[in-house]
């Protein structure tokens, strides 16, 4: 009985040792390298996102932190390979929604389980522009829906690929408004703005980095935002929400991390991320590319997704899109 005594507490208190060192590992978190993965190509909102964030996350902690773009399938190849990995907040994701509100709608087997990642804050949301080229008849987005209206199945429209926001947003429209126009998928903005810019195709939905530039040379216009209320940025361009009441389709971009992290930890790198995006040069720097820095809690990130998730549900059953 005192031998059995002895290796229970001997276990107990390895298991204290154990909590302790795991409780130090956490406080004086981190201490090396931090990296993250980007579900999408550079250049894209996302990514533009996980660089501002990641630039000032390495100087509030004193350790590198690394973007690596992960690019496939709708983000699922970055959700996968961060799902699988140690859960120690050295390996995080930071995607769009895609992940947990669309994908699981979209493919009838998911190379991840959502369940294995553990939302940590939500970072920013940004519109997307309706982006005409400068050859395409209408200029606004009233002129663009009686036109394409007066000619169905004329016009065709480029997106960033199957099952992507800027996909499901103008599939949602169409059934809205009786639109009747092909879809063109691309890999992603980085072929779908050259191709409205090139003419290729006449409209693309986009984020507003990827689009401002053409837009100041006059190579393409913009005609409306997909989210629920105008732009501070562009005030002129009305809301697609002015014309079907509560169209929000707007992209969020957050922060996942592996289920398994510890909860102390998933708390920290959420309070030192909004912290992040409190900062007047993160604000001002977003703001030129007309980002909305937001920072919640976990449960708060949690709570939206779940939102987005019937909202996008619907825009896939409209769509019809499968990426199986």
């Amino acid at each position: 009985m005192q031998t059995a005594n002895r290796i229970f507490g001997g276990l107990i208190a390895l298991g204290l040792l154990f909590a302790t060192q795991a409780a130090l590992g956490q406080a004086r978190y981190p201490e090396k390298p931090v990296r993250v993965s980007v579900g999408y190509a550079p250049g894209g909102l996302p990514d533009t996102v996980a660089r501002v964030v990641a630039q000032k996350l390495t100087e509030r902690w004193g350790q590198q932190v690394f973007v690596e773009n992960r690019a496939g399938a709708n983000s699922s190849i970055a959700a996968q390979y961060v799902a699988g990995a140690a859960p120690d907040g050295y390996t995080l994701l930071i995607t769009d929604n895609s992940t947990h509100a669309i994908n699981p709608f979209l493919y009838k087997k998911l190379s991840y389980d959502p369940k294995s990642l553990a939302p940590v804050t939500l970072l920013a949301r940004a519109p997307l522009y309706l982006a005409a080229h400068n050859s395409f008849p209408a200029n606004s987005f009233a002129e663009m829906i009686a036109l394409v209206k007066a000619n169905p199945g004329k016009y065709t429209y480029g997106s960033s690929g199957i099952g992507s926001t800027h996909h499901l947003c103008m599939e949602f429209l169409k059934a809205a408004l009786n639109l009747n126009m092909t879809h063109v998928p691309y890999k992603g903005t980085g072929q779908s703005v050259p191709a409205v810019v090139a003419g290729d195709v006449p409209l693309a939905w986009s984020a507003f980095p990827s689009l401002a530039a053409h837009a100041k040379e006059g190579k393409i216009k913009l005609l409306a935002v997909n989210s629920l209320k105008r732009s501070s940025s562009a005030p002129n361009l009305p809301a697609v929400a002015e014309t079907i009441p509560g169209f929000d389709f707007a992209p969020t971009i957050g922060i996942f991390a592996p289920a398994a992290t510890p909860r102390s930890l998933v708390q920290k790198i959420s309070a030192d991320a909004k912290e992040a995006l409190k900062s007047p040069d993160v604000i001002q720097r977003l703001a030129g590319l007309d980002i909305q820095p937001v920072g919640t809690t976990p449960e708060e990130y949690a709570a939206s997704l779940n939102a987005d998730a019937e909202r996008y549900a619907k825009a896939v059953r409209i769509s019809g899109a499968t990426a199986d």
